[in-house]
């Protein structure tokens, strides 16, 4: 984060944080978090309680909550702190929501905490008053021997109004120093529901060591991670004890650093394709005239990568995408409204558990629109379309320019397209390499570099023998100006090459060559369909011609590659022999070369001296390398060419296409960075976890919220192509080069068929990872989508609509869940995933689930229950997402918060609405509607919310008509 972003002045107001100067160090001598240094706990925490307050009416109970406001001299003015959440209906309110200092909060001793209780009458209206107030400083709590203030509410008439209760939480080293405190006896109901007193238990230490990677302090999640807002309460359990739960919500620096590396990548990516359709060389007028077009087509769109990149440098803004800027064109690639949501519960038993959610607006091309057409449609609509063209070329047979290949042929050939570069880039390092070891006359790294040189040699040989290979030459030997103007052969290729210095072709192969090289030329080319007559014959013939020239290319390199190894099979024998025998035995050895080898060394080169090992190699590996090029080369263009006779019909459309699907998979991916940085750096101790994660992946597990009606249709099917292209991503964990931040940021490499993202860590976070990991290992991930609607245009899509999508998109999901789990099941032991006090077993979740996917049932919200729970508990890591992200997405995470506690930490249930309210009214999800819109409401009405399950309905008074 820059220092603008971390000022005051510039960060997000927040509830529980009054400014960002340090504490003193008075303060910390007298704080109650004794010795902790971790930066996620409060310096000071308190709980409060009313009792006996009363109401100028007598027939009515006050719905009350508390505000919380300080001063500290000499400063004369009251900065408000934080508030509690609202209780309804009673004169004895005890508030779930407790009041933190963090280390970063401007106070000490004489900081004065003024505490205002407000009596709302119409919580839709806001309307309210203050009922009455009262002050303390620090110095008195922290000072009380059992931290604990009884004080009195006065009104502004000072009226006595009731009381107010005021409990510090106590964490100390050991337990035996708290001091006992007596039990509250009293209880109360607030609507029909017991609450728990608060007693002794709230002045008990926690004795707890944290085992949580901090937002604030860890290096790694520090250099990510900013603008954290944390928000504390105190839950009651089953047993009579009470939970400390920290929530914490923060930006990413990863919202503008990926995108900028993203698009950089497309922009190399294309220009690179414009590159390779400018070196195919002279072609046909018809054939020219489509290669412009295409061109221009790629040039167009290689303009607006570039646009994106500059005004992506240019952006000064927050590290986050407010949900009112989704449309943005300039920001489009920037995921909306990204955040980490992190709820940390410790017991008092000492445990300490983290849950981490990524949230984002739905992954989508909001600029560009969606006029009931997403990602899946285009995609269809494309298939369609190329499907129509192929139609259309059978029946016109071979007249057409362009021809239209099946998928798969498109496929492989971009695949081969890789496979040729990676493989000829390896080659030439390899000759470079083998070069080098002669020079130095190491025979150790001779041979052991010989062997590798040999065996990419004969992979890319392989790669290089096949049949859509060599119709794809044939076809392109056909487009040339002299093929269209006179029928006849093209020069050889033994003309333009020194690998017409090689041997010519013999019928025997040797041994060291491919078993593929032994394939007879008529198994490698497809002859390409012709008319009848002269000019079939005239193709026939020209056929042949480039046939035999293309098979000399490729057994040019076998047999460059022959020379090679014998040369140093001699060399390395004789090296043997001059340590044993004469040198009369050595030019003995040397008389006796074959003639065959290209230009037999002079005398005067056999001696031994310092070069002479590389002058016996150094015109061979020239001819290897040159004979290399000149088969990749012409294979390379003969796939390209292939590509561009395939894109031809479609070119616009698959580029408009393509451009969606770019802007799609870059929020999502940017997402899915932060989802890996964040459990990787949770489950570093985690040996079950890595061992998992290098062996059969990563699962995470996307949650929507999109209705199947209206745009949010075309939402969800570019959320459902973004997320299964995630399955081309791997990752790659690195050593960081130093312990500054932008040396911990991800790096992206790779293309469109396939990214890696770097993962860089501090040294001795890497070295706990496993030697599998250490080592380079690529990582996968295994991307699932369930969606549920649940709003008011989901009802309209099941009455008058269609949610067949929703229901393709969620059995899709189950399936490749199903399959991870068994792969999961194939390996590892059940005993390595995370403990639960749930009632199901994990196959028992699953087979739930999976009917619940298959049942026809109106809003389904068990669905994305069950799918979370499931993905927790196999390590996955979680995404939720809406439209926004700010207001369905801030209802479903708050509603798994509370289940996570009832479920795994026995939050007691007759608190769990009211938990549930506390969270949604003043805890983080509610200042996030505050970043994005400037208003701390969400943007629900009365209307919308009657057509949303119950589970999903914020509390009074925290809705409105607002921006989304």
């Amino acid at each position: 984060m820059s220092g603008r972003e971390r000022s005051p002045r510039h960060r997000p107001w927040s509830v529980y944080r009054a400014n960002t100067f340090d504490l003193s160090a008075e303060m910390m001598g007298l704080a109650l978090s004794g010795k902790s240094q971790d930066p996620d706990e409060p310096v000071l925490e308190f709980s409060v309680a009313c009792s006996e307050l009363v109401t100028p009416s007598l027939d009515r109970k006050p719905t009350s909550f508390v505000a919380i406001s300080c001063t500290t001299p000499p400063q004369a003015f009251w900065t408000k702190h934080a508030q509690t959440e609202i209780i309804e209906g009673t004169s004895n309110p005890i508030f779930l929501s407790s009041v933190a200092f963090f280390q970063d909060s401007l106070i000490n001793q004489q900081t004065q905490v003024k505490l205002s209780v407000y009596d709302v009458k119409d919580r839709t209206q806001g309307t309210m008053y203050m009922l009455g107030s009262s002050m303390f400083s620090v110095k008195e709590l922290l000072q009380d021997k059992h931290h604990r203030l009884h004080l009195t509410l006065k009104s502004a008439e000072s009226e006595r109004v009731g009381n107010i209760t005021v409990i510090a939480w106590q964490i100390e080293e050991k337990r035996e120093q708290r001091a006992p405190v007596a039990r509250l006896q009293r209880g109360d109901t607030v609507n029909g529901r017991m609450v728990l007193p608060v007693d002794e238990s709230l002045t008990e230490s926690m004795g707890i060591k944290s085992k949580s990677s901090s937002l604030c302090k860890d290096p790694l999640l520090k250099a990510v991670f900013g603008g954290v807002m944390s928000r504390t309460y105190r839950f009651p359990t089953t047993d009579g004890n009470h939970l400390r739960i920290l929530e914490q919500m923060a930006e990413s620096a990863l919202s503008l650093h990926i995108p900028r590396q993203f698009v950089k990548l497309l922009l190399e990516e294309d220009a690179v394709r414009v590159c390779e359709l400018e070196e195919l060389g002279e072609l046909s007028p018809c054939w020219e005239n489509l290669r412009r077009q295409i061109i221009t087509q790629y040039q167009t769109i290689i303009l607006t990568y570039q646009e994106t990149i500059s005004d992506l440098h240019e952006y000064k803004g927050p590290s986050f995408k407010a949900s009112t800027l989704k449309a943005e064109r300039k920001l489009e690639f920037i995921p909306t409204n990204l955040h980490i949501q992190r709820m940390r519960v410790q017991g008092e038993s000492g445990y300490d558990h983290t849950y981490d959610v990524v949230t984002i607006g739905a992954p989508a091309a909001h600029h560009q629109g969606f006029k009931g057409c997403g990602l899946r449609k285009l995609l269809h609509k494309l298939e369609d379309a190329r499907k129509h063209t192929y139609e259309e070329e059978s029946f016109a047979g071979s007249g057409s320019k362009a021809k239209t290949y099946q998928p798969q042929d498109v496929v492989k050939a971009k695949e081969l397209i890789g496979q040729i570069n990676t493989l000829k880039t390896q080659v030439c390092y390899y000759t470079e390499r083998l070069s080098r070891a002669a020079k130095e006359r190491s025979a150790n790294a001779l041979e052991r570099t010989l062997a590798i040189l040999t065996e990419k040699t004969r992979q890319l040989v392989t790669a290089c023998d096949s049949k859509l290979l060599s119709s794809a030459i044939l076809a392109l030997a056909a487009a040339r100006p002299e093929f269209i103007q006179q029928r006849t052969p093209s020069p050889s290729s033994s003309s333009l090459s020194p690998s017409s210095r090689s041997p010519s072709r013999s019928p025997s192969r040797n041994p060291t060559s491919p078993s593929r090289a032994a394939t007879s030329p008529s198994r490698l080319m497809a002859l390409p369909e012709g008319s009848e007559g002269s000019k079939n014959k005239r193709s026939s013939v020209h056929a042949d011609v480039h046939k035999e020239e293309w098979e000399k290319d490729w057994l040019n390199v076998n047999k460059s590659l022959e020379c090679v190894i014998q040369r140093v099979d001699r060399l390395l024998q004789r090296d043997k022999l001059q340590s044993d025998s004469s040198s009369e035995d050595v030019f003995l050895l040397a008389d006796e070369e074959p003639s065959n080898t290209k230009k037999d060394k002079s005398p005067e080169v056999e001696k031994k001296s310092p070069g002479e090992w590389s002058d016996a190699l150094y015109p061979l590996l020239t001819t290897h390398t040159d004979c290399v090029s000149l088969m990749s080369d012409k294979a390379k263009k003969a796939m390209v060419f292939l590509l561009m006779q395939d894109s031809a019909p479609t070119i616009a459309m698959s580029l408009t296409m393509q451009y969606r699907r770019d802007v799609v998979f870059c929020q999502t991916l940017t997402a899915l960075i932060c989802g890996f940085i964040l459990k990787l750096r949770n489950c570093l101790c985690d040996s079950g976890f890595l061992r998992q994660l290098h062996t059969i992946g990563l699962l995470v597990q996307y949650e929507g919220l999109l209705s199947t009606y209206g745009e949010e249709l075309a939402m969800l099917e570019d959320m459902s192509v973004g997320v299964m292209d995630l399955r081309n991503v791997t990752f790659k964990v690195t050593q960081a080069t130093s312990g500054f931040a932008p040396d911990m940021m991800p790096v992206i490499t790779g293309n469109r068929n396939g990214f890696n993202v770097r993962v860089p860590m501090p040294g001795a976070m890497f070295d706990s990872l496993p030697r599998e990991i250490q080592n380079g290992m690529l990582l996968r991930v295994q991307p699932i989508l369930f969606n549920v609607g649940i709003n008011e245009q989901q009802t309209l899509a099941e009455k008058f609509g269609d949610t067949s999508l929703q229901e393709v998109i969620n059995m899709e999901s189950m399936t490749r869940l199903s399959s991870y789990y068994d792969q999961f099941k194939e390996v590892l032991s059940e005993e390595s995933l995370p403990r639960s006090h749930s009632t199901s077993s994990l196959p028992e979740l699953l087979k739930l689930l999976s009917q619940n996917v298959s049942a026809k049932k109106s809003k389904n919200v068990e669905i994305l229950w069950q799918a979370a729970e499931a993905c927790r508990r196999l390590n996955g890591v979680r995404f939720t997402s809406c439209k926004s992200a700010k207001d369905r997405t801030a209802m479903s995470l708050t509603l798994e918060q509370c289940q996570i506690l009832q479920q795994e930490h026995a939050l007691a249930p007759q608190v769990f609405y009211q938990a549930l309210d506390c969270m949604r009214s003043e805890g983080c999800r509610r200042e996030n509607t505050m970043k994005n819109v400037g208003c701390r409401k969400y943007a629900f009405n009365s209307l919308q919310l009657k057509a949303f399950p119950k589970q999903y309905r914020p509390p009074e008074g925290t809705y409105g008509k607002v921006e989304t």
